[in-house]
This record gives C-alpha cells, sequence and structure tokens, in this order.
C-alpha cells in the first residue's frame, strides 16, 4: 500500500531522467510554508514524531502480550505452541511496522523522510513484504482453527505490490489492494457463517473491524491507486522494466519534508501502523481465549 502521483512532467516524459522526474519534490522541499526551522514542514514532523511514538507504544503492548502468554501457559492449560506462534508471527509484524514508522518510505517516486540506505526502497519493501506475509499468516492460523476454509491470496498480493514498485505501475497497486481487501471480506463471511459461539473469542471485533477495513480498501485505496494510474497513462508515463527497477529501488531516493507529497500516504499509514498492529496483537490474546475453550 503505497505512493502518490508521479510528478507532472515539464518536458516529455521520454526525455526526463529519474532525477528529472523527482526536481519537483526537491524545489518544494525548500517552499514549503508551513517549514520548521530545519526546512521540515510542521505537519510532516508531527506527524513523523507520533509514528514513531505509537512504534514504541506497540511495541510495549507486545512486550504485555508475551507476558500474558508465559502466564497464561504456566497457570492454566493452553494450546501453548499456537500461542507462541502467534507470538513470534506478530513479534515480526510488530518490528517491521516499527522500522517502518522510524524510515517511512513512499514507493514509486522513491520519497524518504530520512536520508539513509536503510530508507531506500529496496529495504523498505523487503521489510514490509516479511511482515505483511507474517500478519497473513496469523489470520491464516486463526482462522483455521475456527474452522473457516478462506483461500486468501497473500502472497499474489505481495508480488503484485513488488511489480507496481519496480514498474512503477499504480494499476498493479489497486490489484494489490484489492487482493488483500477480497481475503478481508472472504474472512467476515467465512465468520458470519459460524456460529458465533464458536469462536467467541473473534467475532465481534472481527466482524466490525474486518467490514471497516474492505470498506476503507475498496472505498479509498484502491480508487486512489487507479486514479493515479489514469493520471500517468494521460501524462504518457514511461513505466520501468523489473531489471531496471531492481536498479532504481537499490541506488536512488528522494528526502521530501513537504506535506504535498504525504498527504495522501498519512491516512492508510497511520491506520496500518496502529490499528493494523494492534490487531496483530489482538490476535496473540485471541489465540489464547481460542486454546481456553478448547
Amino acid at each position: 500500500m503505497n505512493d502518490p502521483l508521479t510528478p507532472p512532467p515539464s518536458s516529455p516524459p521520454q526525455l526526463r531522467t529519474p532525477q528529472q522526474q523527482l526536481a519537483p519534490f526537491n524545489h518544494r522541499m525548500k517552499n514549503d510554508p508551513g517549514e520548521t526551522g530545519v526546512g521540515m514542514s510542521r505537519a510532516v514532523a508531527w506527524w513523523h514524531t507520533l509514528l514513531r511514538a505509537n512504534a514504541v507504544l506497540n511495541v510495549a503492548l507486545w512486550s504485555l502480550a508475551a507476558a500474558a502468554v508465559r502466564h497464561q501457559q504456566t497457570s492454566i492449560a493452553i494450546d501453548s505452541d499456537a500461542a507462541y506462534l502467534q507470538l513470534l508471527l506478530s513479534a515480526v509484524y510488530v518490528g517491521g511496522c516499527a522500522y517502518r514508522s522510524f524510515l517511512p518510505v513512499i514507493d514509486i517516486p522513491r520519497i524518504v523522510l530520512v536520508d539513509s540506505r536503510l530508507s531506500s526502497v529496496l529495504v523498505g519493501r523487503s521489510v514490509a513484504t516479511v511482515a505483511e506475509l507474517c500478519f497473513a499468516a496469523q489470520w491464516a492460523l486463526i482462522l483455521h482453527r475456527a474452522a473457516v476454509l478462506v483461500g486468501s491470496p497473500f502472497v499474489l498480493a505481495e508480488i503484485c505490490s513488488w511489480y507496481a514498485v519496480l514498474t512503477t505501475g499504480q494499476r498493479a497497486h489497486a490489484a494489490e489492494n484489492s487482493l488483500w481487501g477480497v481475503a478481508a471480506a472472504l474472512a467476515v463471511i467465512g465468520l458470519l457463517v459460524i456460529e458465533p459461539h464458536r469462536v467467541a473469542a473473534l467475532y465481534p471485533v472481527t466482524i466490525a473491524g474486518g467490514a471497516a477495513y474492505v470498506a476503507f480498501i475498496f472505498i479509498y485505496d484502491v480508487p486512489m491507486y487507479w486514479s493515479r494510474w489514469r493520471v500517468d497513462q494521460t501524462n504518457g508515463h514511461r513505466y520501468l522494466s523489473i531489471v531496471d527497477g531492481l536498479v532504481d529501488v537499490r541506488r536512488r531516493w528522494t528526502v521530501s519534508y513537504y506535506w504535498e507529497d504525504w498527504k495522501n500516504e498519512v491516512p492508510w499509514m497511520s491506520l496500518y501502523f496502529t490499528f493494523g498492529v494492534w490487531s496483530s496483537i489482538w490476535l496473540v490474546y485471541a489465540s489464547l481465549a481460542f486454546g481456553r475453550s478448547h
């Protein structure tokens, strides 16, 4: 889930180098009317501070979940293997999201907040892929244990994400998010056909959260990426080959503190690094509750 529109070209797209394509971003960094003393937009600075503070909070919340797993393992008989597996998968997701909160990246235009090789799109997208697959595994594990057989197209979604990042094609991001939305919708439908008492630990929060997530994906995310692709098509955007994209994501990034560059990323990133991470931690507690009921 990434990336704003490619900046509109001031010269024919076929003649513009990657550095020329990013020139509008570099220029706007120096001319934001809401700059702080170090050239960073106040809104971006506050948002980044909140992201980092939330990442620390998330680690603390995960630590409490780990303590709960250890406590319940010693006090009552539960399926400790499943609980510890959930805890491990959650740790990867929480850690990956914390990394991305400290080093935010907008993948397609290669925009970052921290000028470091650790902020490169190659590193950031790799961290995101591992974390998201672990999060998907958490849901697959808990849904399987609840006897919900949902074909989850998570791997295909990650392939679409990488294709979008490497080729700079926004349409693939629309496909990626559509797949995540479809998987979530199937999970919600699966829970709806199960009697609530069979999944008492999961039912209310999962139904409400899943429905809200599906609505956000198909009302906000997918139309946003589709409209960006249409604008790129109109502007004659030149897409990269996969090989060229691999070189580009490793070598190129541009620091931007301009609110205009980040404003479309703030809603989904903020929700992703808060409610997304909290749902991962909640799955640890749900696994404990499910183990007690069996």
